[in-house]
């Protein structure tokens, strides 16, 4: 071997006498878990975890009342021209009521009061029934466009027997997720 490729090897004979002196790892058995190193680390979640499951109507699931029996709510576009009349069961969201009977009410978050895009706007008569906005939800409704003073999020208002006749009335646009003329639909 020349000189010339012995300098260049050296480096690399330095390398491998390193790795002589390291004791080689067996991969074959895994070393034993020291719960006392990580039970600190992990707390309660080495404990058995249960399953939390919810009725299917909390997620939206809408049943149409038989025609004639349920409680009427009546949608309006923003030029006052009716729209829809339906019908739906206490305590359906006027939301979920939208995407059952096809409405263009958008609904981006799904319901979670983290947008305006289901804002609607009650006719004075009903809105004096309903309880008062909280917080979460006058937050977003801050954000609604073409906000009035009965302005509520479709979300949140749940159908009661007191408020059958209800109108609610869509604004004329929306602070819109949804790009290109897409139409609200349910997930």
């Amino acid at each position: 071997m020349s000189r010339s490729s012995m300098n260049l090897l050296r480096p690399l004979r330095n390398v491998r006498h390193i790795h002589t002196r390291i004791s080689p790892i067996s991969v074959s058995t895994p070393a034993p878990v020291r719960t006392s190193i990580i039970k600190p680390i992990l707390g309660s979640s080495l404990k058995k975890r249960s399953l939390h499951t919810t009725l299917p109507r909390q997620h939206g699931e809408i049943t149409r009342p038989e025609p004639g029996t349920g409680i009427k709510l009546i949608f309006k576009d923003s030029k006052g021209q009716e729209i829809k009349t339906i019908e739906g069961n206490e305590g359906d969201d006027i939301l979920s009521l939208a995407h059952e009977y096809d409405v263009d009410l958008e609904g981006a978050c799904e319901g979670s009061v983290a947008c305006s895009t289901c804002h609607v706007i009650i006719d004075p008569e009903n809105y004096d029934k309903l309880p008062e906005p909280d917080d979460e939800e006058n937050d977003m409704l801050d954000l609604a466009f073409g906000l009035e003073d009965t302005s509520r999020l479709g979300c949140q208002v749940k159908l009661t027997k007191e408020l059958d006749g209800m109108v609610a009335t869509l604004p004329s646009a929306t602070r819109n997720m949804y790009v290109d003329g897409a139409k609200a639909r349910t997930h």
